[in-house]
């Protein structure tokens, strides 16, 4: 489909380069923008699961490292 956009002329100069440099058309550098621009979202942080590493320590008996709170009083002596 044909369409008539206003662009900003140094933005289009640099497409223009841009797509030189590629190898591309214009038409087909443009289409790539909007696609990726228009794309879902890529979900960041899907799959990974946090595994803990301890070397050469130990918890201490009746520290729960789950439980924030009585670990602070611990470590601050309230405990």
């Amino acid at each position: 489909m044909r369409t008539t956009l206003d662009i900003e002329d140094t933005l289009l100069r640099e497409a223009k380069r841009r797509a030189a440099e590629d190898g591309i058309s214009l038409t087909r550098l443009l289409e790539d923008a909007l696609r990726r621009r228009l794309a879902p979202p890529d979900r960041v942080g899907t799959g990974y699961r946090f595994r803990p590493l301890a070397r050469g320590g130990r918890l201490l008996p009746g520290v729960d490292p789950a439980d924030r709170d009585s670990l602070h009083e611990r470590m601050e002596g309230r405990a």
